[in-house]
């Protein structure tokens, strides 16, 4: 069956994505935070001991899910294609920097929206500088940025992330002790682990029939004033803040928020990186995990600057502080600096002079 057929069937299913969301975020996903990928990458590589920030380490079942869930769903339909060689150490860095600047905002595009399914203001703002994050690539796509053409490779390559990480995530559950696990904080935090992995992979594989991608619903919508993809986000939205109001986690505000700052410039800035980011490396965090899972060796790379990005914010200070009682939390000075250099560097790889 084709999803992605038309908008009725697009919104329905972003409206099942949502309601994966709800039910993990119901079931002990951390509030305001249900299905986010940068925070599950972050946890993830605190569990591997990437990083020790103790209060964020949780090799998470739904990284694994999604993964698996795109590659079978992509192999049962035939749609597997095991591709490599677009510029990998540029898509690398494109990666890390999606994750600095996601642990600016203190959350991946996913997350802005169910944080605005919430009542939290301090998302909207994030989500004005997305926007502007994903225009500004589009001008770079416009002068004639390029990663270059994937090539088909060996179909065992596509595969590797997918197994690779599975093998990871059944090592977690085999050796637990070989794993960092949270005691407090956010890691500490999780649906049952059956669950959680049923959701990934159900998501992984709702997400890549539909091609979900929070960039690509607005880079569409800009571009050809299409919105196909963004009644996908539409529909996410909806179920998100119904499920909200119902479990009375809905509360409009700047402070107050959980796992959350309300340091505006840095919240805008945080988000502009990542879609910039994004549009450049031809898809959201989300879509790269997607895109890995069916067979890209190139969106696997951005998974993995993904991944070391998010140890480096935590073992250097990057990461923002949520806000509480005592603190208005935000990013460190080493944090502020090391996003304004990652937007500089996103501003190199976009409007470089291309060869002639």
């Amino acid at each position: 069956m084709d999803l992605a057929k038309n908008k009725t069937t697009l919104l329905i299913s972003g409206a099942i994505l949502g309601l994966i969301a709800v039910i993990l975020a119901a079931t002990g996903n951390p509030g305001n935070m249900a299905f986010c990928i940068a925070c599950f990458i972050r946890d993830s590589a605190g569990a591997v001991k990437l990083h020790t920030t103790a209060t964020v380490q949780y090799f998470r079942p739904e990284i694994a899910g999604m993964l698996l869930g795109a590659f079978l769903i992509a192999v049962a339909t035939k749609e597997y294609r095991s591709t490599a060689g677009s510029a990998p150490m540029v898509r690398f860095i494109l990666g890390f920097i999606m994750m600095v600047g996601a642990l600016v905002f203190l959350g991946c595009p996913l997350r802005m929206i169910i944080r605005m399914a919430a009542g939290d203001l301090n998302a909207y703002v994030g989500l004005v500088g997305f926007v502007a994050g994903i225009a500004t690539g589009i001008v770079a796509l416009k002068r004639g940025f390029s990663l270059g053409r994937s090539h088909e490779t060996t179909s065992a390559a596509g595969a590797v992330l997918p197994i690779a990480w599975t093998f990871l995530f059944v090592l977690s559950l085999a050796v637990p002790a070989l794993f960092a696990l949270s005691e407090s904080g956010p890691g500490s935090m999780h649906a049952p682990m059956i669950l959680s992995l049923a959701g990934g992979l159900l998501f992984g594989i709702v997400a890549q029939r539909i091609r979900m991608c929070t960039i690509g619903g607005i880079r569409d919508l800009i571009l050809t004033r299409n919105t196909d993809l963004f009644a996908i986000l539409a529909g996410f939205f909806v179920i998100m803040l119904v499920g909200n109001i119902a479990l009375d986690k809905f509360t409009v505000g700047f402070s107050g928020q959980p796992i959350a700052h309300a340091q505006h410039i840095w919240n805008f800035l945080g988000l502009y990186a990542v879609g910039f980011a994004g549009v450049l490396a031809g898809g959201c965090p989300l879509r790269q995990i997607i895109l890995a899972g069916q067979g890209s060796s190139d969106a696997a790379v951005t998974f993995i600057g993904m991944f070391v990005g998010a140890a480096f914010c935590h073992n250097f200070g990057l990461a923002s502080a949520a806000a509480s009682a005592e603190a208005a939390g935000g990013p460190s000075t080493a944090g502020k600096v090391a996003l304004i250099i990652a937007i500089a560097v996103t501003f190199v790889i976009g409007f470089m002079p291309k060869k002639k």
